[in-house]
């Protein structure tokens, strides 16, 4: 029996080499077939999520909720010393320094990715701005989103944090921060899906020593992690009502 394995599509694109690695590593780690299917956008992936075309997948925390819930699937482990924090940037020439000098009519460019834009929008609150008063533009890449703010195209600009400082350093230096999130409990993690979640104790023993091994700490470095870190039902519990205390 072969398996399918996907990944959140707000990776960086710099990574894509670094989840082929990853899942090769798996599939010799388990002795299973396992195949990885990358999706363009959110909107592909959950329809095969719905279709019960995937069983194991690193997933954004917004989506962890249905996967979870309704899907049956279970928390298997997480980046260690990792967190999902989103970020709102702007042009470096822009005179704005506060998010309550930001005004009504505010133009901004944003992904798909949810949680980040849930984020983002709460941190628009200070300055009073919400869909009625602002007017959105949707990307297919951060990269496109960080094109926008340089050409002037938009005012702001939302960013997963992580993605955000793995631009280039060209792009980079042509954007600043205006503000960052500081939540500490929402994460992307790996989770089983029931044709595979009899395996979740074994996949996580191979995870937790991934590091001790050269070819195992060759493929963390690849995506920029440095170890994972067991997750329990419990916490991934905890992770959802606050994604949906925040979404409320």
């Amino acid at each position: 029996m072969s398996y399918t394995f996907t990944v959140s599509p707000d990776f960086n694109p710099d990574l894509i080499s670094g989840w082929f690695f990853f899942n090769t590593w798996l599939q010799k780690n388990l002795n299973e077939p396992i195949h990885l299917e990358l999706y363009n956008d959110f909107k592909s992936q959950r329809q095969a999520i719905e279709n019960d075309e995937i069983d194991l997948i690193y997933a954004n925390p917004f989506d962890a909720s249905s996967l979870v819930r309704e899907k049956g699937f279970i928390p298997i482990a997480c980046p260690d010393n990792a967190s999902d924090e989103a970020i709102i940037a702007l042009n470096i020439d822009s005179e704005i320094s506060n998010v309550d000098e930001l005004q009504p009519g505010l133009r901004i460019s944003k992904t798909d990715d949810p949680d980040v834009n849930m984020v983002c929008s709460l941190m628009l609150e200070p300055a009073n701005l919400d869909t009625q008063n602002t007017t959105s533009s949707t990307r297919a890449t951060y990269v496109l989103v960080a094109k926008d703010l340089i050409t002037n195209n938009a005012d702001v600009g939302f960013f997963l944090a992580d993605t955000y400082l793995k631009l280039s350093e060209i792009t980079r230096q042509k954007l600043k921060t205006l503000v960052c999130s500081d939540i500490h409990d929402i994460h992307h993690l790996l989770l089983a899906g029931p044709k595979i979640s009899h395996k979740r104790d074994e996949i996580l023993e191979n995870l937790l020593t991934m590091a001790e091994h050269e070819k195992g700490l060759g493929v963390l470095k690849s995506l920029g992690f440095t170890k994972w870190k067991a997750v329990e039902q419990e916490d991934t519990e905890f992770m959802i009502d606050l994604m949906e205390t925040l979404e409320s």
